[in-house]
């Protein structure tokens, strides 16, 4: 049997080489930035969960003043001339150019700031001197600013539309049963009433708005709501299980009085924007736009 040659002792500093290779192979046939360049696999097996940053409310559009003014008047001035010149006669393309300007006056937002937005340019047409008309017929376009806007709706707010997704989260905070009735109080166009009923397909929706032009087109446009004339001050609102209105702050209070002196326990009174000053809610929500949702229970 052949003896096997013993094998020649290895110097340290070999050893020492052979070691430092061993320890740089594996990281050679790692990719940069992997795992085994910071630790070993299992510290990254599980993802670190991080917590969505809130979605920032979107920008109201909002025009500086007197923006508005200068585009609505500018715009009447179009149709007025451009009707003048089609052939329409002076006194129809003035009535044309007044009702766009009535139309633009809810981009207001005070009465003085409407009424200058509808009344802007037939004045600014009566200073020109550019066209004789009779007398009586620049009441017209002031008797038309009184129809959309009556005088004892003045202290109520101006036509703020409800937008479409605001009212989304109330089905969540009110259940309400099939045919329960909802009142938008100063339903104006209409556009609260759409949001009540994205919320609540099921419910009965009646509006109210004691203005008749306004009341006629909001009519019109929510043909599956009861749409009644009426001042919603003056108006009873016992029968309904939600009231929602879009007023003005300072009619909170009288709001929430009315509510509770006539509605019946166990119904709610909602406020988009404005809260009632001092008033514990039962909820508060957030419309997709920033806004929020008082919910009050009765």
């Amino acid at each position: 049997m052949a003896r096997q040659r013993p094998r020649a002792p290895r110097s340290a500093a070999r050893e020492a080489v052979e070691r430092a290779a061993a320890r740089a192979a594996p990281r050679a046939a790692a990719p940069p930035g992997s795992a085994s360049d910071f630790g070993p696999p299992e510290a990254f097996s599980a993802p670190v969960a991080t917590s969505p940053l809130p979605a920032a409310p979107r920008a109201r559009l909002s025009l500086p003043w007197p923006l508005p003014a200068l585009l609505v008047w500018a715009s009447a001035w179009a149709v007025f001339i451009s009707l003048a010149r089609a052939g329409w006669g002076v006194a129809l393309a003035l009535l044309a150019g007044a009702a766009l300007g009535v139309v633009g006056s809810v981009l207001g937002h005070s009465w003085w700031r409407r009424f200058m937005l509808a009344l802007g340019f037939p004045l600014s047409l009566l200073a020109s001197g550019l066209v004789s008309l009779p007398a009586w017929l620049w009441l017209l376009p002031l008797g038309f600013v009184l129809l959309v806007y009556p005088i004892n709706a003045w202290r109520d707010a101006p036509i703020f539309p409800t937008p479409l997704a605001a009212l989304d989260g109330l089905p969540g905070v009110i259940a309400l049963a099939p045919g329960a009735r909802v009142l938008d109080a100063g339903c104006g166009l209409g556009a609260g009433l759409r949001a009540l009923r994205r919320a609540w397909p099921e419910a009965e929706l009646q509006g109210l708005e004691w203005s008749w032009p306004l009341r006629w087109a909001c009519a019109l446009r929510c043909p599956w709501a009861r749409v009644r004339r009426a001042d919603i001050w003056r108006a009873s609102w016992a029968d309904y299980q939600v009231v929602y209105l879009f007023q003005r702050p300072e009619s909170m209070a009288r709001a929430l009085a009315k509510a509770q002196a006539e509605m019946a326990p166990g119904s709610w009174l909602v406020s988009l924007e404005f809260e009632v000053a001092g008033q514990p809610c039962h909820s508060r929500l957030q419309a997709p736009d920033g806004r929020p949702v008082w919910v009050y229970a009765l």
